[in-house]
């Protein structure tokens, strides 16, 4: 697997568990560029300056999500309560039926632990280990970018090619062997995140869209994301019922004793 891949290997790590083993506060819809006063410049860096500061800024992100997990034909719903403390953490845990709590997992620039409640096995290991498959580039930032909808960092670059056409700006442009392509839509906020790396046979689009207000800030409702490696598809399609921003976050995450290591 290479960067790409990685970055859903991680979000559904806990729903591959499940295979193997509340009412939503009303959010105001909208649409983007009715909230937001960042527009598009005739200067490449300016634009680039603006799609940065157009990223929602936030100091702690709680969100909770329906979702459907499909793997390559299997698919499960689940709910994930997601809670990220910015550049250092992100909690997940995640709900079956009857709102079991059936996995739990943290995720720190660090390191990556996941419990299994069902079959009472763990997961830690150091985040450098998802390196051997997902390739240098790949970074907690990563993650943390395309569940809040955000644009992963490494793309927004001086060296990508950038085109407006009508309320989009497309930036695009390679990464070591990867080709990606980021759509900006009004508002300065992502609708589109593609990365395809021919010789592998690996891809990866995410979609945003509904987009809500939080306080005074703009995030998808819905995130959308389909992998394809080689012969296997996986596709995750969050939809947040909740989301909320900067209120105090507990992250409470043990692994009791008689919990055996996964192999």
């Amino acid at each position: 697997m290479r960067f790409f891949n990685s970055s859903t290997k991680l979000l559904i790590i806990c729903g591959l568990l499940i295979l193997v083993s509340c009412k939503a506060k009303k959010q105001l819809v909208i649409n983007p560029s009715a909230n937001n006063t960042v527009k598009p410049t005739d200067n490449k860096l300016s634009q680039l300056a603006a799609i940065r500061a157009g990223q929602t800024n936030f100091d702690t992100f709680s969100g909770k999500a329906r979702t459907k997990l499909n793997l390559s034909g299997s698919s499960n719903d689940v709910t994930l309560n997601i809670r990220i403390k910015k550049n250092q953490v992100i909690w997940v845990s995640i709900t079956a039926i009857a709102g079991i709590e059936v996995a739990r997992a943290l995720i720190t620039p660090d390191s990556v632990s996941v419990i299994n409640k069902l079959q009472s096995i763990y997961i830690k290991q150091p985040f450098s280990y998802l390196n051997k498959f997902a390739g240098k580039e790949f970074n907690y930032k990563t993650l943390e970018s395309l569940l809040t909808g955000n644009a992963i960092p490494e793309l927004v670059n001086d060296r990508a090619d950038l085109q407006t056409k009508n309320d989009t700006i497309t930036l695009s442009g390679h990464l070591n062997e990867i080709i990606y392509k980021l759509a900006i839509g009004p508002g300065m906020k992502v609708t589109q995140t593609s990365l395809d790396n021919q010789s592998a046979g690996q891809s990866l689009l995410v979609t945003n869209g509904t987009f809500i207000q939080v306080d005074t800030r703009i995030v998808p409702s819905q995130i959308d994301i389909e992998s394809v490696v080689k012969d296997k598809k996986i596709q995750v399609n969050l939809h947040y019922v909740k989301v909320e921003l900067d209120q105090p976050l507990e992250y409470p995450f043990n692994i009791p004793e008689r919990y055996k290591e996964a192999n």
